[in-house]
């Protein structure tokens, strides 16, 4: 491929910029053209970390008849290694998704986090699902019971953190960028694609295609058309990050046969759109393991981090004091504060008594307003 094919990182903004570290050009090209792709939006030890303890079970031979799709549950959120769920959580990934949905963090949902490892292979297998050499697709099919809305409206964030480089095994995303709301490859709504409507879902590119021009021929010349001529890659390296969305086109490309390539792949949605689902059993479910990671992890998590995984945020009705003292109880062992949560209750039940004030109203500047009351959240937990 030329070298004008090639998408190479932009770095984030330095840590002392603050909660928000994607500059407003990286804002601009997600919201505009459908993907982002930046270098140093984590610390580089956090990702060598996570880089070991996902090479720990995946540095052997692929398991028999596997395809590629996830971990088979080894390092899904929340995962038995904390730098896993390190990178899942990380304060700058949070404000760079909040950026990107203009939301404040606390009003952002994860929805997917799964470490994914994908081996190179010469040749694809007999299956129409094989993942070696992916049909340019949108990923909104398999994550929402609805249809992106408009493109203006953003509502979900996919990234991909990247845990190799591509100079070593290969394999670069496939990205289709949007050029403007006239753009026949971004037309509305986005249905040229197996597994949408009538079409069968197969994800090999060469058998969907050839499935398109037996049963949908104008989808399959529009797609040959419209999409992959106007495929870009991604020169990915240890820690890149690809921010894209549900309405981008994309799609995986060969690795190079005998390597290993390893991605973390993550969702976030705004909190109203419940229609987004987990693609995991769920966060609950897993407080079952012995380990209790989970538990662990809810317990020292700051207050944005649990807002995250849907735990109501300080000022929330739920909280009662009888509330307030069984979550206590159930955490307080593990480290769990519940200063913020009683702090902001008592405020709810002033505010409550005395009356609704203008600043209880608007909430200020810089407030977030949970339930009615305002809250700026705690400096630290």
């Amino acid at each position: 491929m030329t070298e004008s094919r090639w998408i190479a990182p932009e770095p984030a903004r330095p840590a002392s910029a603050g909660r928000e570290p994607l500059t407003s050009d990286q804002v601009a090209s997600w919201r505009e053209r459908g993907f982002a792709v930046v270098d140093d939006v984590f610390p580089v030890g956090a990702v060598e970390d996570a880089r070991r303890d996902a090479l720990e079970p995946f540095s052997g031979a692929p398991p028999s008849g596997h395809t590629d799709f996830g971990s088979r549950g080894r390092l899904e959120f929340p995962a038995e290694s904390d730098a896993v769920n390190a990178l899942t959580l990380h304060p700058r990934l949070l404000g760079a998704v909040a950026q990107l949905l203009a939301v404040p963090i606390e009003q952002i949902r994860l929805t997917q986090s799964d470490l994914w490892p994908k081996w190179g292979r010469e040749a694809p297998t007999d299956h129409p699902l094989d993942n070696r050499d992916q049909r340019i697709h949108v990923d909104y099919p398999n994550h929402t019971l609805l249809h992106p809305p408009r493109w203006d409206a953003p509502e979900a964030v996919e990234l991909i953190v990247y845990l190799s480089d591509v100079d070593e095994c290969g394999g670069p995303t496939a990205v289709v960028s949007r050029e403007g709301r006239d753009d026949p490859a971004y037309s509305w709504p986005i249905v040229r694609t197996p597994g949408v409507g009538a079409l069968r879902w197969v994800n090999d590119r060469e058998k969907a295609e050839a499935y398109l021009r037996d049963e949908a021929p104008e989808v399959a010349a529009w797609r040959a058309e419209h999409l992959y001529p106007r495929e870009r890659y991604v020169r990915y390296r240890v820690g890149t990050v690809l921010l894209y969305r549900h309405d981008t086109w994309h799609r995986g490309t060969p690795i190079e046969p005998g390597a290993l390539r390893l991605v973390q792949n993550m969702t976030f949605r705004t909190a109203p759109s419940e229609w987004i689902s987990v693609l995991h059993t769920g966060w609950a479910w897993s407080m079952y393991r012995r380990s209790q990671v989970m538990e662990r992890l809810v317990a020292t998590a700051s207050v944005e981090q649990r807002c995250v995984l849907g735990f109501p945020p300080p000022g929330h009705a739920v909280w009662t004091e009888e509330m307030l003292e069984a979550v206590e109880a159930r955490y307080g062992p593990l480290g769990f504060d519940v200063g913020p949560y009683r702090d902001a209750s008592a405020a709810r039940s002033a505010a409550s008594e005395t009356g609704p004030s203008r600043s209880t109203r608007s909430g200020g500047p810089g407030s977030t307003s949970v339930d009615g009351v305002p809250w700026r959240g705690p400096s630290s937990r």
